[in-house]
């Protein structure tokens, strides 16, 4: 995993609404991996370059050796449109069934992205008995919680990011460390309304609560909101200390320079799409500082975690011209990894043969130990990149992205706006 990307000059053939790429080198028949993304949205497109270049990577370094045949990878990426607001569900999955159908993917790696659609892709991964490996987007547990329910039904869905509820115990710890060394006690939420969003608020609040915390009634906005000064309000009346977000619209850039503009006294802290983005301080005109973000797998932004990280950060910037730009990136990547990983080991592409590979799977990756529960299929975390995929929590300081959580990684302590000394 530790090979740096070569200056290659991908043939790219356009199918469908996205397009194949297969990077010359191995001689065998290719494999076919199927990437439904929604590629209007950036755990679309930052989830794809991550899968193009692990692809590449493994195709300059001669492909994939399976039973000693050297096989190339050939991506075929499909636009999902499943983010994008009134796109029914039904696109997203007939976009998967294109994949399968008419590209022959013999794997899918990527998306959907959106809950709401991944949920039945796993009906249609199913019937076809392929393997799917979810690595954007979906934080909702409900996928996997479908794989420990009916495990002969959902066996072939496989997570390489995290979901909801170890984000929110990885929140908790720095939330936690708020209260143990400032006192504060006062939190206000504010959460967009789609299923995980509103999930991730009504947990919040109810932890929050039961912990002694003075909890303002959370707001819910609409996707594509344009304004939220008068919910910054209410927290600054409501006398907040921590204004907790969970918004996955590239418009929640507005609320943060509004909450800066009128010096809301509370730590901004949650999952807020504009805040992973390597673009964002000059999006706000600095008025992001401050802000402490979740990018779920840590990779997401530059840090040390592994002897891998750094190099994929790395050649990242070199293939795409900019910093690795957020959630989706690491994991996609991983999931390339992982899948080939597997695929050696098992010696064939064979459905079952992989799958059982997959679930053996121990191998170091670029956010840590990579492992999967063998209830669930998804991937073990850990805040020890030794024991399992760490996560990492950046805050805006001085123009970068500084890691603050947790401890094992961290580049910088967290601090407070200057306007709540």
């Amino acid at each position: 995993m530790g090979i740096s990307i070569l200056l290659l000059l991908p043939l790219i053939f356009m199918w469908g609404c996205g397009g194949q790429e297969t990077v010359g080198g191995p001689d065998g028949e290719p494999i076919i991996i199927g990437v439904p993304v929604p590629e209007a949205f950036s755990y679309g497109w930052v989830g794809e370059r991550g899968i193009r270049l692990a692809a590449e990577e493994i195709n300059a370094a001669g492909g994939v050796n399976v039973d000693g045949v050297m096989r190339p990878l050939k991506l075929e990426v499909i636009d999902t449109r499943d983010l994008e607001a009134g796109v029914p569900v039904s696109e997203a999955l007939l976009a998967v069934e294109r994949l399968i159908l008419e590209a022959g993917a013999d794997f899918i790696v990527g998306g959907p992205a959106r809950t709401e659609a991944l949920l039945p892709t796993l009906d249609l991964v199913n019937e076809h008995e392929l393997i799917h490996i979810s690595s954007t987007g979906s934080f909702s547990p409900r996928s996997n919680q479908m794989v420990e329910e009916d495990y002969e039904k959902y066996k072939f869905h496989f997570k390489t990011t995290c979901w909801t509820f170890t984000m929110l115990g990885d929140f908790y710890g720095v939330i936690d460390f708020l209260n143990e060394e400032h006192g504060f006690d006062k939190i206000s939420i504010m959460v967009q309304d789609v299923a995980h969003a509103r999930q991730a608020g009504e947990i919040v609040a109810g932890r929050m609560a039961e912990a002694g915390w003075d909890v303002m009634d959370p707001i819910v906005y609409p996707t594509g909101t344009l304004d939220y000064s008068d919910g910054l309000l209410r927290a600054r009346r409501f006398g907040a200390q921590v204004l907790f977000v969970w918004m996955d619209m590239p418009e929640s850039v507005i609320m943060m320079r509004q909450y800066r503009d009128m010096e809301i006294p509370a730590v901004p802290i949650g999952f807020i799409n504009a805040a992973e983005h390597p673009d964002f301080w000059e999006a706000t005109e600095g008025k992001g500082e401050y802000t402490l973000n979740h990018l779920v797998n840590a990779g997401n932004a530059p840090v040390e975690v592994t002897p891998l990280t750094m190099p994929f950060v790395e050649a990242y910037k070199e293939r795409f011209g900019v910093e690795v730009e957020g959630y989706g990136a690491s994991s996609s990547y991983q999931a390339i990894y992982t899948l080939v990983d597997a695929i050696e080991r098992a010696g064939t592409i064979e459905t079952y043969a992989v799958l059982e590979a997959l679930r053996a799977t121990d191998m170091e990756g670029v956010y840590g130990r990579v492992r999967f529960d063998p209830d669930t299929h998804l991937v073990i975390h850990d805040l020890d990149p030794a024991q399992g995929a760490v996560p990492q929590i950046i805050q805006w300081l001085d123009g970068k992205r500084e890691t603050v959580f947790p401890p094992s990684i961290a580049t910088a302590e967290l601090q407070l706006p200057p306007w709540m000394e």
